[in-house]
């Protein structure tokens, strides 16, 4: 049976998070229960996600303060977490969007992305692949 860690810390801070890494190993699931800044959820996912195991949970909560202005959000913001979200929809789906959207790690490791009130959970695991069919060719 695994007991689960919290560690306290501050996520904006890259070495911070390396120690983590180094410390504690590829984590299976990790839960962004941090600031609630916006530029600090994006930057510690841009770290973590790609050290998350091949097959674990990224889940990012109390995103409603994505829509408020002290927490560097606000209403179709592109650098929100919500806005980077919706963008990760597009990167998933790039195999199928016949060159349009280039993949990239998200398309090649990520198996699902779900959105409920205030979170996003991203399911990693390794995607081969894929190619849309070409009409008339």
């Amino acid at each position: 049976m695994s007991i689960p860690i919290v560690v306290v810390g501050d996520h904006s801070d890259l070495r911070f998070l390396a120690e983590l890494i180094s410390d504690f190993g590829e984590p299976a699931i990790l839960i962004d229960d941090g600031s609630h800044r916006m530029d600090y959820i994006v930057a510690s996912f841009h770290y973590l996600y790609p050290r998350l195991s091949k097959n674990g949970l990224y889940i990012v909560e109390d995103l409603h303060t994505g829509y408020w202005k002290e927490y560097g959000g606000g209403i179709g913001k592109p650098d929100t977490f919500i806005n980077v979200g919706k963008n990760f929809i597009d990167r998933l789906n790039a195999d199928h969007a016949r060159g349009a959207i280039e993949p990239d790690f998200i398309t090649r490791n990520t198996f699902a992305i779900s959105f409920y009130d205030s979170v996003v959970v991203l399911e990693r695991g390794t995607i081969p692949y894929k190619k849309a069919p070409q009409i008339g060719r």
